[in-house]
């Protein structure tokens, strides 16, 4: 075999780097044992702000020495396998920053009548449209301005230089735009910084394009109110003047030499020494022997009892500059009440916001003395002043941010800057410090140039931070989901269950049905699921539910590739080809197939994550990688295992085929092409009774899809779903379903009740129906304990909420992702195969399949068996699509292949032929992916029972579409071809 070694030398790499990347995750789960044994008592209880007590104490402390090099517990958190939401509980997220505000805020809160009514009507028609707000503000404003310009209400002093008299609607409206695009983008970098320092492990934020929504996931999150707040809370932007160290030195000399004469454990003549030293110390010295003596007294655990190490200071020009890791103990000490009573009260030390690397690769933090009016805790200004802030260049073409104020904030701004020559001012955003510039000398008319040493991104970012101050523009919490611990610990149960089970399933199978050559196959599909989760630890990825259900269908779906070579040498086994001949002939015959099939799977994966959200994205990571992973091991692992297997040549003793399967399925010859048009009357049969019921009783589509509030229930024993259902409907006007979840004491109470208003109090008052009418109607009582419940209890384990306008939004990317997919598909197919009447085939038999498994969710619901349709179906669907196109290209490379050997007579044998030469392969994968799937639907729970169902029958229903329609579609397209060569035939005949 050519390349070996680079084969051998990449696998040991890879895996090396999963070997790296996964020991993390081995850490991690080390340090949370020890949390959780620190936090239980003796009656096996565990007190949950008691482990997060002790997970916070050792965040930036070395838990993990790999080769000398230390890394912190959140070096390790950031860089293990974390796993999603449904996996673990917490909260997912969705903001939309109000354009309202924004252009109230630009036109200066007007009291004109026309535009408060066309700001109105605007907001109103939002909730329902895809048009953007300021284009329904400005057919609101035509409507009901009596012809008046957008001048007349925009030309205002704040706007001056910008706006006047004489500019344009069109302009305005593009001013408009522009500032709401940058009020996202503002609140996109406020948000981010907010939820970095929460101290979540493995946050996650992103715009979605194009919608000016913000996606948050916090994994792990207990405390639901303080999450609302910190994402939905107005940014407070303040200017304060800065101490430096030299102006309070003298007070914190008196404050170390206090504290040392105070210390119960000293002695009045090492008091006297320590205060003679203090004397001799320069003022930022004398802080840190302040901090480092109260730091000794100080176990993180315990404020009265033990010791900690030392955090050292690193670096002082103006300020005081610590390590990171120190920066959670400085702060245990500055709440302390002692330290607090011991600090000027005309001082305030806030952190900067990011920390700077120093020369010696150290990350540092300054922290900065802030320095308090007299007789005021208000800063001296505040950022509702800035009217104007951009990035531009300072006089050495150097990135600098450019700052305008109203005329009152530069008035209080040439006093600020007059008084503070030669110091700092600092801009601080929600209490931290963003930049401390100099002031080089008074700025009399407001508008000023801070210049640093910016990057062009970090001018851009600070010129947003500035302008958060000029235009309120408050985010909105338009979807949210809560997954209970409890919830997510289940799920990740039954997931890992049905991924054990389904794999050793398809390990007996292959090893009785290929002998040693499924030995090899299961070797490869191990290296499969190794590589996955390694690759997924090093792109720091959360493994979700269904990316565990990605993984168990990559276990169906890796056997595939080896299904194909497997079947290809014994195919030149039976032709009496030699054994090194054979797996030679095996490999490179199979290679094209292997290829195509996984490509168009590949894409759509590709599509899916482009174009999906929330848990369709994370399931099309693990697709693809999958993909890679599988194509990796199934072609280039086995062929050096295979090879080292082999090397006594033809009298080696690897074997690919078990006796009783040596010759199976390899002599049929049945007519699949006569019998198309019978299968085409099944197929369209089945369809039209599926999507008629569909048309009479409706599909149940799930929240993502309609909008509504949903919650996952739990009660100490079973009740009646149909029972509370009817209760509720008295509570809600009937808008709720409840149906059970998984459980017979688990149900899932979903309801429309105010789903266009999206307010807290909205929110409030539908969780306080819901939980008031189960225990008037169940007489139980509702407790936050989900993990214990008592006889008579219930609780809510998991929450979701999804705006109408965000379900709309959902639809049509999930519509956009099936169409995109097709498109992809039918392209890469001409591509390959230069015929359209191959690709045609393909996108029909496609269609074809998914409108099976719509009718399938039709015809099920009709017996009683509903599945919700949603994001996770489509993934189900997208999928099928994937494995569908995946049989039919190996069932065309055939076609070509015997085509290319044998020419365009007789073209039906020749398509028959191919149908039944693949027929062995296409049976065992579709039994294989099949074991899986079984699996998946019966442990793999509520959670992921309608993927599961839509997964089964998409295979189902592709095997046979592959052989039944899509293949039999390229003969009728060909029809005219076909009945030439035909002709042909005849002639040469007669």
């Amino acid at each position: 075999m050519q390349n070996k070694g680079v084969i051998v030398f990449l696998t040991v790499i890879i895996t090396a780097l999963c070997l790296y990347y996964l020991s993390f995750t081995f850490v991690s789960n080390g340090v949370q044992q020890k949390a959780e044994a620190y936090a239980t008592d003796a009656s096996g209880n565990v007190d949950f702000a008691k482990r997060r007590a002790y997970l916070d104490s050792v965040w930036r402390e070395p838990v993990y020495n790999f080769l000398g090099a230390d890394y912190t517990y959140q070096e390790v958190k950031e860089t293990e396998l974390g796993l999603g939401l449904d996996l673990q509980g917490g909260m997912h997220v969705t903001l939309a920053v109000s354009p309202v505000e924004i252009v109230k805020g630009l036109a200066g809160n007007p009291k004109d009548a026309a535009f408060n009514k066309s700001v109105d009507e605007a907001k109103e028609a939002a909730k329902t449209s895809d048009e953007k707000f300021v284009d329904l503000f400005y057919s609101a404003w035509q409507a009901n301005s009596s012809g008046k310009n957008l001048s007349s209400i925009f030309a205002t002093a704040a706007n001056r230089g910008r706006i006047s008299l004489e500019t344009s609607d069109a302009e305005i409206l593009d001013i408009l735009d522009t500032e709401i695009e940058n009020a996202i983008e503002r609140s996109f970098n406020i948000l981010r910084t907010r939820i970095d320092r929460f101290g979540t492990s493995q946050p996650n934020i992103q715009r979605i394009q194009g919608s000016g929504r913000i996606q948050i996931e916090l994994p792990g999150v207990d405390n639901q109110e303080r999450v609302r707040n910190l994402l939905q809370g107005v940014a407070k932007l303040q200017f304060w003047e800065v101490a430096e160290v030299n102006e309070f030195g003298a007070s914190l000399e008196a404050i170390n030499s206090a504290y040392l004469a105070n210390q119960g454990n000293t002695t009045s003549e090492t008091a006297a020494a320590d205060t003679l030293s203090t004397e001799q110390l320069t003022p930022e010295d004398s802080l840190r022997k302040a901090l480092e003596e109260q730091l000794d007294q100080i176990d993180p655990m315990n404020p009265n009892a033990g010791t900690s190490p030392l955090f050292s200071l690193l670096k002082a020009n103006y300020g005081l500059v610590y390590d990171v890791k120190d920066t959670m103990t400085i702060n245990r000490i500055l709440k302390n009440d002692d330290y607090k009573a011991l600090l000027p009260r005309d001082i305030k030390l806030l952190w900067g916001v990011k920390p700077q690397t120093l020369e010696d690769g150290t990350e540092a933090l300054e922290l900065y003395a802030i320095k308090i009016p007299k007789g005021s805790d208000q800063a001296p200004l505040e950022g509702d002043v800035v009217t104007d802030a951009r990035q531009a260049l300072d006089q050495t073409s150097r990135p600098a941010v450019s700052m305008q104020m109203n005329a009152d904030g530069a008035r209080k701004w040439r006093k600020m800057t007059a008084d503070n020559i030669g110091r700092r001012i600092a801009v601080v955003l929600d209490d931290y410090v963003y930049t401390a510039p100099v002031v080089n000398g008074e700025i009399p008319n407001g508008s000023s140039e801070i210049a640093g040493n910016f990057t062009l991104l970090e001018a851009q970012d600070l010129a947003n931070i500035l302008k958060s101050g000029s235009l309120p523009a408050p985010t909105q919490i338009v979807e949210e989901s809560i997954i209970g611990p409890t919830l997510g610990k289940e799920a990740l149960n039954q997931g890992l269950i049905s991924m054990v089970a389904g794999l050793a399933i398809v390990v007996l199978f292959m090893v009785a049905y290929y002998a040693k050559g499924g030995l090899v196959a299961i070797a490869a599909l191990v290296f499969n699921i190794f590589f996955i989760l390694g690759i997924l630890a090093q792109l720091q990825a959360s493994l979700t539910l269904p990316g565990i259900a990605g993984i168990v269908l990559t276990i169906g779906m890796s056997i595939d590739a080896n299904v194909l070579i497997f079947e290809r040498i014994k195919e030149e086994l039976r032709n009496g080809v030699g054994l090194i001949a054979a797996i030679n002939a095996g490999y490179n015959k199979a290679f094209s197939a292997i290829l195509d099939s996984n490509v168009t799977t590949f894409l759509t994966g590709a599509i899916l994550y482009a174009l999906g959200q929330g848990p369709v994205k994370g399931f099309a990571i693990v697709l693809m990688i999958g993909i890679a992973c599988s194509f990796f091991s199934a072609v280039f692992i086995t062929r050096v295992i295979v090879s080292w297997m082999s090397k006594k040549g033809d009298k080696s003793s690897i074997s690919f085929a078990t006796p009783f399967a040596k010759n199976a399925l390899s002599t049929l010859n049945i007519d699949f092409l006569g019998k198309r048009k019978v299968a085409y009357l099944i197929s369209t049969g089945i369809i039209i009774v599926g999507l008629a019921i569909a048309a009479i009783n409706g599909l149940k589509f799930g929240v993502d899809f309609t909008g509504g509030r949903s919650y996952i229930v739990a009660f100490a024993e079973p009740v009646a779903a149909s029972e509370l259902k009817t209760g509720l409907d008295g509570e809600f006007d009937g808008s709720v379903e409840v149906k059970t979840y998984g459980a017979t004491n688990v149900l899932k109470v979903t309801t429309s009740y105010l789903i266009n208003e999206d307010d807290d109090a909205s929110n409030a008052e539908v969780e306080s129906k819901v939980k008031e009418g189960i225990a008037t109607i169940t007489g139980f009582q509702f407790t936050e304990n989900a993990e214990d419940l008592a006889a008579n209890q219930f609780a809510i384990t998991g929450s979701s909420k999804v705006g109408a306008t965000v379900a709309d939004d959902i639809k049509a990317s999930s519509g956009e992702a099936m169409i995109a997919a097709l498109i992809a598909i039918f392209l890469y197919i001409l591509l390959r195969f230069r015929k359209w009447q191959f690709s045609l085939a393909s996108i029909i038999a496609l269609i074809h399949d998914t409108l099976f498994v719509i009718a399938a969710f039709a015809i099920a619901s009709a017996f009683g068996a509903t599945f919700e349709i949603d994001q996770v179906f489509i993934a189900a669907v997208l999928t099928v699509i994937g494995y569908s196109i995946n049989d039919t290209v190996i069932v065309f490379d055939r076609i070509r292949e015997n085509i290319e050997s044998r020419g365009t007579n007789r073209l039906v044998k020749v398509f028959n032929d191919a149908i039944n030469q693949t027929l062995g392969r296409t049976l065992i994968t579709s039994f294989t992916t099949l074991i899986v799937i079984i699996v998946l639907l019966v442990f793999g729970g509520e959670v992921l029972r309608g993927f599961s169902f839509a997964l089964f029958i998409g295979i189902v229903v592709g095997t046979y579409s592959s052989v039944f329609i899509a293949t039999p579609i390229v003969v009728d397209l060909m029809k005219r071809e076909i009945d030439h060569e035909e002709a042909k035939e005849s002639k040469k005949l007669a």
